[in-house]
């Protein structure tokens, strides 16, 4: 895997993670690094596009709450955050996971936050798609006799 999907992969773990299970998991990694701010974390929002059938023509759906910051390391690695919503504390914690995965650290990130993010992402998807099926309805015809 390139170093770019990998990357791409941990913000989107991050982005798509429960802010409140990365806050129980985020002690894990012990303290932070010292950090300076390219961007401080402001809201903004984005127009999200959609498609027909997910091959129309791109229409706008609708816009999209977001918070978004950089920072960079005192090495000089620089860590972007984007979440949905408006919790700056999440995109302060995707910044810096997104910095840390690129530095020696990003096992230690990998092994106390982002394996567990997955993990529990991964049973939340399989618990919703258990609770889907079990209220689906199979339908059948029968045969008539004089049909026959």
């Amino acid at each position: 895997m390139s170093q770019d999907a990998a990357r791409a992969g941990w913000m989107s773990l991050m982005a798509k993670a429960p802010a409140a299970a990365v806050a129980r998991l985020w002690p894990a990694l012990g303290e932070e690094p010292a950090f300076d701010w390219l961007r401080a974390p402001e809201i903004g929002s984005i127009m999200v596009r959609g498609r027909a059938g997910a091959v129309g023509a791109p229409f706008n759906l609708g816009e999209m709450t977001v918070t978004r910051c950089a920072l960079q390391l005192s090495d000089g690695t620089v860590g972007h955050g984007y979440v949905q919503g408006r919790d700056k504390e999440k995109a302060r914690r995707a910044a810096l996971v997104d910095a840390l995965m690129q530095t020696g650290a990003a096992g230690k990130i990998r092994t106390a936050l982002l394996t567990p993010l997955e993990a529990e992402m991964a049973e939340a998807r399989r618990t919703r798609a258990a609770k889907a099926a079990s209220t689906k309805v199979d339908f059948f015809t029968m045969v008539r006799g004089e049909n026959g």
